[in-house]
């Protein structure tokens, strides 16, 4: 199937197995890549691309966060997003963006700040296993990154490594997830998840700063109150972690994933009431029937 595929890269559209770089490109060995997830849902009017112009803007967010150039423009890139959504013929799935150094060295550095630029798409039956209804999750030993030692809010293939520890440990334990506390011991996020806790009512998430700006976190929390549910953004104690009405999980991946235990305590029913409310939400939306969040979908002709 992959040999059917098609890429997009730096303006043409390639063969699968032709997306290929050195082993010693430094975005392999130094971890310099940045990218975007993307998801891709059926409309009444076909494929659509959820808030495609922001992670494009995101996209760009990270190379001035880390003195990178991305030779395409924003326009450029959103008609290679559909160029590739349209040759590779699905309707579900999704679409990831990553910008390279692909040139073979030793160094640390690099003396061209250009990145090469390659879109990716896969349906949603190659890329995702069958999630669980519910999950367990529990607090890792990692600790977040902390954005004096490199800018969390770039979406690069290095800072990933510490989502991965975090993943390993998790179900080292036996859990499914690891929700990891910043370096103040607050509560900042799983390895590619954003972590939403539920309180007396109110859906409760950590302020930007210390975590990624996610897509899928700033859309829930623009789109929840259009269905009555309170939103806030505060520090949140691990304490208050552990003692939560609800805890849920959201990403471009499993987008809205409940949780059934956190550590040794079982939650209640799982998805919670707010819990359901807010994926009924997402799931109306990225299927189109929500006229009031229309725009969010860039569809695919």
């Amino acid at each position: 199937m992959a040999q059917e595929r098609k890429v997009w890269r730096n303006g043409k559209l390639i063969p699968w197995r032709e997306a290929t770089v050195h082993i010693m490109s430094h975005s392999l060995t130094r971890g310099s890549a940045i990218f975007e997830v993307i998801g891709v849902s059926s409309t009444p009017t076909g494929p659509a691309v959820f808030r495609l112009s922001e992670h494009c803007d995101r996209l760009f967010k990270s190379a001035e966060l880390l003195g990178m150039q991305l030779v395409q423009s924003k326009e450029e890139i959103i008609r290679g997003v559909a160029e590739t959504v349209k040759a590779n013929q699905f309707a579900h799935g999704f679409v990831k963006i990553v910008g390279l150094y692909s040139g073979e060295t030793f160094s640390i550095s690099v003396s061209d700040p250009r990145l090469e630029l390659t879109i990716f798409a896969v349906s949603t039956e190659e890329y995702k296993k069958e999630s669980p209804p519910a999950i367990s999750v529990c607090l890792s030993r990692w600790r977040k990154l902390h954005p004096e030692t490199v800018p969390v809010e770039a979406k690069v293939a290095a800072n990933y490594l510490n989502g991965m520890l975090a993943r390993q440990d998790a179900q080292r334990r036996g859990f499914d997830l690891g929700i990891m506390l910043d370096t103040h011991g607050f509560l900042a996020e799983s390895s590619i998840e954003s972590v939403f806790i539920v309180k007396d009512g109110a859906l409760i998430t950590p302020p930007l700063g210390l975590i990624l700006s996610s897509i899928t976190r700033s859309s829930i929390l623009e789109a929840a109150p259009a269905a009555g549910i309170r939103t806030i953004e505060r520090p949140i104690r691990q304490a208050e972690i552990l003692a939560a009405d609800e805890i849920f999980t959201a990403s471009t991946s499993r987008r809205i994933a409940p949780a059934c235990r956190i550590e040794d305590r079982t939650l209640g029913e799982a998805p919670g009431f707010v819990t359901r409310q807010v994926a009924a939400l997402m799931e109306s939306i990225l299927a189109g029937r929500d006229e009031r969040f229309r725009s969010w979908l860039y569809p695919v002709r």
